[in-house]
């Protein structure tokens, strides 16, 4: 018995633990719509079309693809022919090795020149917080979208980046001849850096964009010891000693959560008109660590640690 109550503390510690050093989080929804047209970017084949918008969120310890530099054999296969094997297998062995979070892939509708792929709740943390991504315009010799390394937190600003959208244009990839929208052509001898082309000598692009990349936060979540309402919302006394709780500047909340260490709720209480100052009766909690979860009226979630003794 003594040896299942010690494996039990050890539980609650560590999952105590994982609670206290979790990261802040945001949530987005990152959308790529084309304006590929024949009036800015040449005389455009019948079969225009892009192959999967393809990516990842991960750290600074990795860069899958870097304007400048020699294209990896994964990014050629997408730039060349739109094949996103080796670039899954690539980004899955950096999730292995806890340089990447997550793999991202959304095919684009319709099959047009035209056209757009939406990625749907992509969630980035403080220690993956940036977003690289890479498409094939297609048919072409090595011709693509890229991004790399976007961070979606604002290093100034301590954030998480508001909504915002940025140009694309058109990257070479480097790695095979042409200047023409086909895919049958003869290898880049010795393989050149990736560049942008749009409006180079040659190329049938002019310098208008070729689409745009809109990324929408949807959500936050802020972790222990944030200071981002520290000012703004307070719990009173805290060490607790098991009478009440009050916390101040509550209108600013739609929802109040007390959880004990083991992750059980054992509190709620939710309103779209809390008054400044809502008080919980704690008698009835026994003495230990709990975490108070905040979610105010713009659905960014912080959690605050609360001490009863």
């Amino acid at each position: 018995m003594k040896k299942i109550t010690r494996v039990f503390g050890f539980i609650a510690i560590l999952l105590f633990t994982i609670v206290i050093a979790a990261q802040s989080s945001a949530t987005y929804d990152i959308n790529f719509t084309s304006s590929w047209n024949s009036a800015d970017h040449g005389v455009l084949p019948d079969n225009a079309h892009w192959s999967n918008l393809v990516g990842a969120i991960h750290n600074a310890n990795i860069t899958f693809l870097e304007v400048g530099n020699v294209a990896s054999e994964s990014i050629e296969d997408i730039a060349e022919v739109g094949s996103n094997s080796a670039f899954n297998s690539e980004v899955n062995s950096a999730i292995n090795s806890g340089d990447a979070k997550t793999w991202l892939q959304q095919p684009f509708t319709p099959y047009a020149a035209i056209s757009s792929a939406t990625l749907t709740d992509v969630v980035v943390t403080e220690n993956f917080p940036l977003l690289s991504l890479v498409s094939m315009i297609a048919p072409s010799p090595d011709w693509m979208i890229a991004v790399s390394g976007l961070n979606l937190w604002d290093t100034n600003l301590n954030q998480w980046k508001p909504s915002f959208s940025i140009d694309l244009y058109v990257y070479d990839a480097g790695t095979e001849n042409g200047y023409n929208y086909s895919y049958d052509n003869s290898p880049t001898m010795p393989q050149y850096v990736i560049a942008k082309v749009s409006g180079a000598t040659g190329y049938p692009f002019g310098t208008e964009k070729i689409g745009t990349l809109s990324i929408a936060l949807k959500s936050t979540t802020l972790s222990v010891g944030s200071t981002a309402y520290q000012n703004r919302v307070n719990l009173f006394p805290n060490p607790n000693y098991g009478y009440t709780l009050t916390i101040t500047n509550a209108d600013t909340l739609k929802k109040i959560d007390i959880y004990n260490v083991l992750g059980k709720r054992v509190k709620q209480r939710s309103s779209t008109s809390f008054k400044s100052t809502e008080i919980f009766d704690t008698s009835n909690l026994n003495k230990g660590v709990y975490i108070v979860r905040l979610t105010n009226l713009s659905n960014t979630i912080e959690s605050r640690r609360l001490i009863i003794n």
